[in-house]
């Protein structure tokens, strides 16, 4: 035995303690620097895919966009041509026709400018007002001596005072527009060009008009659309990244529109103005992105399809889409958006370092325990060493304590004639067991992870289905201009979500002197109350739309309709619903909902219950029985005001609700004032009110005053 143990001693030595800590640290370094290294380029593989998907429905959404920009125009000149093929749009004596081109300049507001002209030269065309924005009736002929006369036009369309005349000599037949139509012998665009009056971008769209054989020209019609500033605010509205750019060049590589806030044209050395280059761009990923596909295609004119490109630009990947956009009439632009990396890697280097300094934490508790745990189960296999050691000197009778707690320990003791063989046996077990932890821990990782994952995945689709619902939502709200447009009325109307997608609704449509507003309020809010707000606004401007005046009939379908989509849904969803029908003062009321606020030019307020003149829409097939109306006259300076419960029911930090009484009291201290005065008014002192604390329930307020 003295042999055995000697020549052990010649060998390399390992204390106990390192043995069991070691291993132990090393395998959880490995575990979490494989698992970070695995997080790390998962990451990455998705950003990628991810932006590859951002990339594509931008740029979709952006032709999208043009298109419906740029199909108006060509629809408009094939209407004109008809007229005048017809004759009832006379060019050569300037008598009829304005009337068709004025409602076409009402419904189209990016169009600056609707006119045709004759192979003799003649003019006539109706414009919009660089200075006040009316519409104006343009034309000349041989009874003006080919000078331009310009006349103001009556809200029928119809010619009433005379404005100017230009002193200049016009033939149309030797305008651009007239020319490239002849030439293409077809529908076809111009070049983009700075308009004369404004300084914007235009685009002029042109058609050539044969008579019915096909062989003679008769004349030439033209519609000038104006690159809309509102086009600009779309694209800087799209949610690219968190720095993405995107924006549209024609093939000379000028920029036509895009997401950067400057201005779209620049003063040569000449003096004269061009539309701005998208590689002097004040915006370095614009510029940038612009001298690579410069570079990599050797130009612009080049690119025929959709390509997906990557470069880096001071150091950072870009990711690219390039998109061409073009149609059979000659338009030829491309789309680009580009999209920085780091904005969507911030997030992952913070998962990283997350992840790191949770292993070193982690690091260091098992270090900890695992010092705490060999030094307790150390200290009886020291004492069993130092034992053999006395029975390696031949002391054979040496006792060692059996008062272990670790059975392996105890048997040891109990049986340490056979020593050798349940020792080795025993730490061989041990092992095993720290083996299997250490497996466990990292299967557990492993999971954590791609349920971490699943779970990011899954908040982003439902944000982004969130987002476009309440984008939705926002869409369809009557637009100021809309309400500006109602005759006799002063109308302004506020809308806010309580989450990303409300339950509150209101709109106001007029159609042949009848003016029809809705004001709803769907029970909860989220992503099924507004569905069912879509739904409901759909309904209403379908059946105003037809003409429906009828409360009982009006309501009961719109009431079927949406109980038919909520029974599909399988919710249990309603709404309050009011609609106010307003023809010369007066005012018919249905539908139950919130008190309707009819205040007087005095200063009274009379509230209008409506519970007993409908149900809620949604809870019962059939609530035709329970349909009824009031009317109400209105004066000049009377009016109504709508809104839905969030505005009573708001609650103030103190747990003090808003009320009905505090509500009256400032309609009427700002009642003097204009609609969107008296909106503001009642809005910033809900706001006010409330303070810094969340807001539990949307907020919908439509004021109405009688002119």
């Amino acid at each position: 035995m003295k042999q055995l143990f000697s020549s052990h001693s010649k060998n390399f030595h390992v204390p106990l303690r390192r043995v069991l800590i070691v291993p132990f640290v090393l395998q959880l370094c490995a575990t979490v620097g494989v698992v970070g290294y695995l997080s790390f380029r998962t990451g990455q593989r998705a950003v990628q895919t991810l932006t590859s998907q951002l990339r594509t429905e931008v740029s979709a959404r952006i032709q999208s966009e043009l298109e419906g920009y740029f199909e108006i125009p060509h629809e408009i000149n094939r209407l004109n041509a008809a007229a005048l093929l017809e004759g009832t749009l006379d060019i050569a004596n300037g008598s009829t026709g304005e009337s068709q081109m004025y409602q076409q300049m009402r419904i189209s507001p990016n169009i600056a400018f609707v006119y045709c002209g004759n192979r003799e030269g003649d003019f006539f065309g109706v414009l919009r007002s660089p200075d006040d924005g009316s519409l104006q009736l343009s034309y000349s002929n041989l009874s003006t001596l080919r000078r331009r006369q310009y006349y103001a036009m009556n809200v029928l369309g119809k010619r009433t005072s005379f404005l100017r005349e230009i002193d200049a000599y016009f033939n149309a037949r030797r305008r651009p527009w007239y020319q490239d139509a002849l030439r293409a012998e077809r529908p076809t665009w111009t070049d983009v060009y700075l308009a004369f009056t404004t300084g914007l971008p235009n685009i002029t769209a042109s058609t050539p008009v044969y008579n019915r054989q096909g062989r003679s020209l008769i004349g030439v019609c033209a519609t000038d659309v104006v690159l809309p500033e509102e086009f600009r605010s779309f694209l800087q509205t799209l949610e690219i990244g968190k720095s993405g750019q995107a924006f549209v060049v024609d093939r000379q590589g000028r920029l036509v529109s895009s997401s950067v806030e400057e201005s779209a044209t620049v003063t040569k050395v000449t003096g004269d103005a061009d539309l701005l280059s998208a590689a002097d761009s004040s915006n370095a990923l614009v510029r940038g992105t612009t001298e690579y596909i410069a570079e990599r295609f050797g130009g612009f004119g080049e690119i025929r399809r959709s390509q997906q490109l990557t470069f880096r630009l001071n150091g950072q990947r870009q990711f690219v889409q390039v998109l061409p956009f073009s149609d059979d009439k000659g338009l030829d632009w491309l789309i680009v958006v580009t999209i920085p990396e780091a904005d969507f890697m911030g997030q992952i280097y913070s998962n990283i370092r997350n992840t790191f300094g949770l292993a070193i934490l982690a690091l260091g508790i098992a270090v900890g325990v695992g010092v705490l745990t060999t030094r307790w189960l150390t200290q009886p296999v020291l004492r069993l060493t130092e034992a053999s050691r006395e029975i390696a000197d031949g002391k054979l009778s040496q006792q060692v304590d059996e008062s272990i707690r670790v059975n392996e320990l105890r048997t040891l003791a109990h049986s340490f004639n056979r020593m050798t063989s349940q020792l080795k046996t025993s730490f061989e077990t041990l092992e095993d067991k720290v083996k299997e932890r250490t497996a466990d821990l990292a299967g557990a990782n492993q999971q954590i992870t791609r349920l971490n994952e699943k779970l990011k995945n899954e908040n982003l689709r439902m944000s982004a289905e969130l987002d476009a619902v309440r984008q939705i939502q926002q869409l369809i709200l009557p637009r100021t201009e809309e309400l500006d447009s109602v005759d006799g009325l002063d109308i302004a109307g506020f809308m806010e979500p309580a989450d990303e997608v409300g339950g509150d609704y209101y709109d106001v449509l007029q159609a042949n002197g009848l003016v029809t507003i809705g004001i709803g309020d769907v029970t909860g809010h989220g992503l099924e109350s507004g569905m069912l707000m879509l739904m409901t606004q759909t309904v209403v401007r379908t059946l105003q739309q037809i003409q429906e005046d009828d409360p009982v009939k009006f309501l009961d379908t719109l009431n079927r309709t949406i109980y038919s989509n909520i029974q599909r849904m399988g919710t249990d969803k309603n709404l309050t619903l009011a609609v106010l029908n307003y023809e010369k003062g007066n005012v018919r009321i249905s539908g139950q909902h919130e008190e309707t606020l009819v205040v007087r030019a005095d200063g009274r307020i009379e509230p209008i219950d409506t519970m007993d003149l409908g149900l809620p829409i949604g809870l019962d097939a059939d609530i035709s029985d329970f349909i009824d109306s009031t009317v109400v006259r209105l004066y000049p300076g009377d009016g109504l005001v709508l809104y839905t419960d969030g505005i009573p029911e708001a609650y103030s930090p103190q747990k003090e609700q808003y009320g009905m009484e505090r509500f009256c009291k400032v309609i009427l201290r700002c009642w003097p004032q204009s609609a969107e005065a008296i909106k503001q008014g009642i809005i910033s002192d809900v706001r006010a009110f409330i303070g810094e604390q969340k807001v539990f329930d949307d907020i919908t307020l439509l004021v109405i005053k009688q002119q």
